[in-house]
């Protein structure tokens, strides 16, 4: 683990092309902002997925699209990881999904065929049903797309912006797994798990929800996992710090790969510290690696430890990765 200095990690988080690639994000939800005016939808500050009131209950409205690179090179993958990352935006939020749609645009047969089985398995392996969706049968093998938007449902809520100065910053992950897609940095503790095996594990999420343990969370994203626990203390308008000496990593991956990793299966939370200690245990019982990683803090700054060691990795007060700041107008 020290293989790798403090000052290189803060370089290669700031730099990574899954986390750089977050910043357009601002100026879009700014431009459309002003359109949030209509219909009932709770504000949004970062959220995995729209949060619309629904008589004694929310409705989760998600989307995500595929990276060019991965639908060219793993198709097959690419259509998989289409279910799985909405599926995971849903859980994240305390939620159950309901179903999902898809615009496909592919125009060679070998390549949509692929996808369309990955999706397939997908759906099969986290029992969730494909519903219907548009398909564009001309663009080149070179120029593909497809995006996957997805319902569900929760009781209470998980969310992006309500990590609170004093919280636990608990990061669960499962290392039952191994790298994943060649396209991406990932690694992959869904394959060779059963579907039933795959549900327990995310049922956790709307059960922490439900019981109150925790109202704070996000799922790692491609962001990395750095990148990621950052995000989630911009959208909380907090700070934080890390102990990257308390992140747990399988001994087959260096830790400066782990941390760019998008996971399969991962899960930032902030938890009072009196709820902690349940929270590890329902990871725990379900064979999933939960630790606590640091801590959130009321200032501007994400500031990584390890030993006797300290950096910012970032500095809100001049930095942005999302830009979306909750500042406590409206919870």
């Amino acid at each position: 683990m020290n293989d790798i200095n403090l000052d290189q990690i803060v370089e290669s988080v700031r730099n990574y092309v899954g986390l750089v690639r977050k910043h357009p994000i601002k100026a879009v939800v700014e431009k459309l902002y002003a359109t949030h005016k209509y219909g009932n939808a709770l504000p949004n500050f970062g959220d995995d997925a729209a949060v619309i009131p629904f008589k004694d209950e929310y409705l989760l409205f998600a989307t995500d699209g595929m990276m060019t690179n991965l639908i060219i090179n793993e198709p097959y993958a690419a259509g998989k990881a289409s279910v799985m990352v909405t599926v995971n935006d849903i859980y994240s939020m305390g939620g159950r999904p309901i179903g999902m749609v898809n615009v496909l645009a592919s125009g060679n047969e070998e390549q949509r065929a692929l996808i369309v089985e990955g999706i397939e398995k997908g759906c099969h392996k986290l029992r969730v049903p494909m519903l219907g969706g548009h398909l564009h049968p001309d663009p080149e093998i070179k120029t593909p797309s497809l995006s996957v938007a997805i319902l569900g449902v929760a009781k209470k809520l998980l969310r992006s912006h309500m990590a609170k100065e004093g919280d636990d910053l608990i990061l669960a992950v499962d290392l039952n797994g191994s790298p994943g897609c060649h396209s991406v940095v990932s690694w992959d503790a869904n394959s060779g798990k059963t579907p039933e095996q795959l549900l327990h594990r995310l049922e956790i999420l709307p059960l922490i929800a439900e019981q109150e343990l925790s109202c704070a969370a996000k799922d790692i994203s491609n962001a990395g996992i750095l990148g990621t626990v950052s995000i989630f203390l911009e959208n909380s308008g907090k700070g934080g710090t890390i102990n990257l000496d308390a992140i747990p990593r399988p001994d087959s991956i260096e830790l400066n790969d782990w941390l760019h990793c998008f996971q399969s299966f991962g899960f930032i939370l902030a938890v009072k510290p009196e709820n902690s200690k349940k929270v590890l245990e329902l990871f725990s019982n379900r064979n999933i690696d939960a630790n606590i990683i640091g801590s959130v803090t009321q200032n501007d700054r994400v500031v990584l430890e390890q030993k006797k060691t300290s950096r910012v990795l970032f500095d809100f007060k001049k930095d942005e990765i999302t830009g979306i700041r909750y500042k406590g107008q409206v919870e």
